[in-house]
C-alpha cells in the first residue's frame, strides 16, 4: 500500500507528515525503553536488541518484495506493522517500518517522497497501533502460552491491514485530488485489504510462532505470557519453583540473527523473482475508481535501483535479486546503526539514576 506522489494533495500530505514525524519522535523515546529493557534472565539492559530490531526491519523489507495473489488481477504484500510490534515492541516497530519506507523511497523509488509521511502514518503508525491494541487485548483474556501468542498475532495482523486501508480512505476524503465516490472507495479498499490481511496474518503468525519455538525470550510481545514450567508431583502438575540463584546471562541471539538474515536474503534475492506481478490492492482500487491518473512520477525514478532492479544488469532475475540483496543489506545496516544510537542514548540516564536509586 505504498501511496505515490499525487494521490493526496500537498496540505494533507504535509499534515500527515507532521503527525508521522510526531509518531517517530515518540517512537524514539519509547524505543529507548524497549531496546534498553532487560530481557528475562539477563542482569541489565541488553544491547543485543538493536541488531534484532535491525533484522526485523530487513525481514519486513524482504517480505514486502513478495507480492502474493489475493484475487483475479490483484496482489498484496506484507505491511509488517503487526509483526514488528510483536517481535520488538510497538515503539520500536514504528521505527522499523519507518526505516523500511525510507529505504524504499530513496533507493528504489517505491512510495512517493512527498507522500513519505502519508506512508509512515498508514503503514508504520496505524498498523502498529491497531495491531498492538488487538494483540494486548487478546493476550489479556486468552490462556497464557505460545499458542495464545501466535493466535493473537494472527488476529492482530489481520485487523491491522483493513484498518490501514480505512485510514487511507479518510486521508483521501480530506485531500484526494480526484472526485470519486468515497463510499465505493472505502468498500473497495477495505474489501481487498481484508483478503490481503489474511496473507499478512499468516506470515505474521508463522514468523512469530517460529521465533517462539526456538527463542521465546526474543519476542517482545510474549514477555510474561508464556506458561510456567510444570512438574508432575504425586500425579498432579504443579509450577516448577523459581531458581534460587542469580539468573544466568541471557543467551546470545546470534543463531536467530543469522537465520533471520539468511531468510531475508533468500526472500529478497531469490524468491522475489516469483512474486505476483499484478497491481497491489491500492493500485487496483485506484485504477478501478479512476484516480490512478493523478499519480506523479517519483522524484527518484532515475535511481540505479529504481523499481527493484540494478541499472545496467540485463538479466531480470539477476537484476532483481541483486537489488533485493542490496536492499536487505542497506536496511539491516541503517536500521541496526539507528537502533544502536537510540539504545545508547539511554545509557547516561541509567547511570545517572543509579546513585539516586541506591540512596
Amino acid at each position: 500500500m505504498h501511496v505515490p506522489d499525487g494521490f493526496i494533495d500537498a496540505p494533507v500530505s504535509v499534515a500527515a507528515g507532521v503527525v508521522a514525524a510526531g509518531a517517530v519522535a515518540a517512537g524514539l523515546r519509547g524505543a529507548r525503553r524497549e531496546l534498553g529493557a532487560a530481557r528475562p534472565g539477563s542482569l541489565g539492559g541488553d544491547d543485543r536488541t538493536a541488531p534484532l530490531a535491525g533484522l526485523v526491519a530487513a525481514f519486513v523489507f524482504a517480505a514486502q518484495m513478495l507480492n502474493f495473489p489475493v484475487a483475479a488481477g490483484t496482489s498484496g504484500h506484507l505491511l509488517g506493522g503487526a509483526l514488528a510490534a510483536i517481535l520488538v515492541g510497538p515503539w520500536t516497530g514504528v521505527l522499523c517500518i519507518s526505516v523500511v519506507l525510507l529505504m524504499q523511497g530513496i533507493l528504489f523509488a517505491d512510495g512517493g517522497l512527498s507522500a513519505l509521511g502519508v506512508n509512515i502514518l498508514l503503514m508504520g503508525v496505524v498498523t502498529v497501533v491497531v495491531a498492538w491494541a488487538v494483540f494486548r487485548g487478546l493476550t489479556a483474556v486468552l490462556p497464557r502460552g505460545r499458542r495464545a501468542v501466535t493466535a493473537a498475532s494472527f488476529v492482530a495482523a489481520l485487523v491491522s491491514v483493513p484498518a490501514s486501508a480505512a485510514a487511507f480512505t479518510l486521508l483521501y476524503a480530506l485531500g484526494g485530488v480526484t472526485e470519486v465516490p468515497l463510499g465505493s472507495v472505502l468498500t473497495a479498499m477495505v474489501g481487498v485489504h481484508v483478503l490481503i490481511g489474511i496473507g499478512e496474518a499468516a506470515i505474521t503468525a508463522l514468523t512469530v510462532g517460529a521465533v517462539l519455538a526456538v527463542r521465546p525470550d526474543l519476542v517482545y510481545g510474549a514477555r510474561g505470557l508464556t506458561a510456567p514450567l510444570k512438574l508432575r508431583v504425586g500425579g498432579e502438575l504443579v509450577d516448577a519453583p523459581a531458581p534460587a540463584s542469580e539468573p544466568a546471562p541471557a543467551r546470545s541471539p546470534r543463531g536467530v540473527w543469522i537465520a533471520g538474515l539468511a531468510a531475508s536474503l533468500v526472500l529478497a534475492g531469490f524468491l522475489s523473482f516469483y512474486a505476483s506481478g499484478d497491481p497491489d490492492g491500492l493500485e487496483r482500487v485506484a485504477s478501478d475508481k479512476g484516480f490512478d491518473a493523478s499519480a506523479e512520477e517519483h522524484a527518484g525514478a532515475g535511481s540505479p535501483l529504481a523499481d527493484y532492479g540494478v541499472e545496467g544488469v540485463g538479466n531480470d532475475r539477476l537484476s532483481g535479486g541483486l537489488a533485493g540483496v542490496i536492499g536487505v543489506g542497506a536496511t539491516v545496516a541503517v536500521g541496526t546503526g539507528a537502533f544502536y544510537a537510540v539504545r545508547r542514548r539511554r545509557a547516561p540516564q541509567e547511570h545517572d539514576e543509579a546513585p539516586r536509586n541506591s540512596a
